[in-house]
């Protein structure tokens, strides 16, 4: 019936109004087993035809293959109501983006896309349920696993309130969009590997707050694949967990990052906590992340300049990239693993201008001396996450080739002694180190160790239990180094050099 009247309104040129279309006027079952793809793919075109409103998808189970969103149309999943992906590749199509881009070739199916719309959202209290686990992973087959939302170089899009599970890859893709707003979600999607909860690519306007994710892969995760960069994002008020990494920018770095903000949100039983990560070219400068809780998280905080330097297909190498003007703020993390946070850049190539301040992190402990003792490869080209490195010779954190490091308000234990050093410097100039409160054990040398270390403070430390050395230095690189106004009692030497250490390079003044 209201097929035939939107004809004929259609027909004189009237408007038809803002809905809501119900695809079930349109010829669609929502019994769960029949595909419902065409009749609601109707009722999306019909409303855009006429000027725009809301498709409603109320009282049933919807199954589809995939479905395209116009502007001005909002998709409404009602409370009650799921939309459920088929089960068989065949129904959904194969697009690929527009846009030039990591993987123009690689990833084609979703159950729902949109490319170059405006205007457009995903509502209501319902479910979409992509079924995941029926698409198993394979290697070298992407196109067989498809996404649950790919919006592709799309303006003014909302998506809130609905609960995601399950998808078969990356369960919400948006691809060099503008003015984002996502709030309200729940994803569930821990499946299986390669399941991130959100990506955000080369997009230019991003708000996510309110969300709870659990997932598979990488929950919230920052990308720039198309060379331009991914920029004024805000990520506040979310739960996240997941077997990767909880809030990251990277991997996939070409474009860079620039002004995100990371706040308010709570992390547990996850492998990285916050990964700030820039390895394909591009520069990542103004990121700020503050207020983050942390429970079971085996790396707390990574941040990682490197140089994969992935090429975009047809396009130059990328040469190496940027990082700078992070800042990490009010972070607490218990029952965290051993492997310890790291800051790492290349040689010739720091990280610059790195604030940490009001760090509060615990670990089981238990490290060895032989972890102490060990030389950490640069490992130039590697995949970037946590583990990387191995365990670290740090139990705290290990930053090497730095430029501007401010370390303000550390607090770092161990539930079990452990033999490694809290901070190792390896490689840093102009650092500024203030009202450190670190736990040491018998068996470690050195509460600190600075190697090669240029300009840097020392300032306002104190000890929580004795230790054999309050900091070991040591380089013929090392220089202007100043102990001032620390509490050092309960180490049997303040300062340890190392015979390379140059003559008048370290000087101390005792706490008054």
């Amino acid at each position: 019936m209201k097929t035939a009247l939107l004809g004929a309104l259609l027909a004189t040129g009237v408007a038809c109004g803002a809905g809501p279309w119900n695809p079930c006027d349109f010829g669609a079952k929502a019994d769960g087993r029949t595909l419902d793809t065409k009749a609601i793919q109707s009722a999306i075109d019909a409303c855009a035809a006429a000027g725009g409103g809301t498709v409603q998808l109320t009282n049933g189970v919807f199954l589809s293959g995939t479905l395209r969103l116009r502007s001005h149309v909002t998709l409404c999943v009602a409370t009650g109501t799921t939309l459920r992906g088929s089960a068989d590749i065949k129904d959904y199509e194969s697009i690929t983006p527009q846009i030039d881009y990591l993987y123009r070739a690689r990833f084609t199916k979703s159950l729902l896309f949109a490319e170059r719309q405006e205007d457009i959202a995903l509502t209501g209290g319902g479910t979409i349920d992509g079924q995941g686990k029926l698409f198993p992973a394979r290697k070298g087959d992407d196109g067989g696993r498809p996404y649950l939302i790919r919006f592709s170089e799309c303006r003014q899009v909302r998506v809130s309130g609905l609960t995601m599970l399950d998808s078969a890859r990356w369960l919400s893709h948006y691809l060099a969009c503008e003015d984002v707003t996502i709030e309200g979600v729940t994803i569930r999607s821990r499946i299986r590997e390669n399941r991130d909860g959100m990506d955000i690519d080369s997009c230019n306007g991003v708000r996510i707050a309110n969300c709870y994710i659990y997932t598979g892969d990488d929950s919230i995760v920052l990308k720039s694949t198309t060379g331009q960069p991914c920029r004024n994002v805000t990520v506040t008020n979310c739960t996240l967990s997941s077997t990767a990494s909880a809030l990251k920018l990277g991997t996939e770095s070409q474009g860079g990052f620039a002004d995100v903000t990371f706040n308010n949100c709570t992390v547990y039983d996850t492998r990285d906590g916050v990964c700030i990560e820039e390895v394909d070219g591009g520069t990542c400068e103004r990121i700020s992340v503050s207020h983050i809780t942390m429970r079971n998280v085996t790396v707390p905080i990574f941040i990682r300049l490197g140089n994969r330097a992935t090429p975009i297909p047809g396009q130059p190498k990328p040469g190496m990239g940027r990082m700078r003007d992070i800042t990490i703020t009010d972070v607490q993390a218990t029952e965290a693993g051993n492997t310890g946070c790291s800051i790492t850049g290349l040689p010739g190539h720091p990280v610059e201008k790195v604030t940490l301040k009001n760090i509060r992190i615990s670990i089981a402990g238990g490290g060895k001396a032989h972890d102490a003792a060990r030389v950490v490869p640069e490992m130039e080209r590697s995949y970037p996450k946590g583990e990387m490195f191995g365990t670290l010779p740090a139990y705290g954190f290990y930053c090497r080739h730095v430029s501007g490091l401010q370390l303000h308000n550390l607090e770092l234990a161990f539930a079990k002694d452990d033999a490694r050093p809290a901070l190792i410097a390896d490689d840093v100039s102009d650092l500024d180190l203030f009202a450190l409160r670190a736990q040491g054990a018998p068996a470690a040398g050195e509460l600190l160790r600075l190697i090669n270390v240029r300009g840097a403070l020392l300032h306002g430390c104190r000890l929580s239990a004795a230790v054999a050395a309050f900091a070991h230095i040591a380089g013929a690189g090392s220089a202007q180094i100043k102990l001032s106004g620390n509490d050092l009692g309960s180490a049997k030497q303040a300062v340890v050099k190392a015979d390379d250490v140059p003559a008048g390079a370290v000087s101390v003044e005792a706490a008054k």
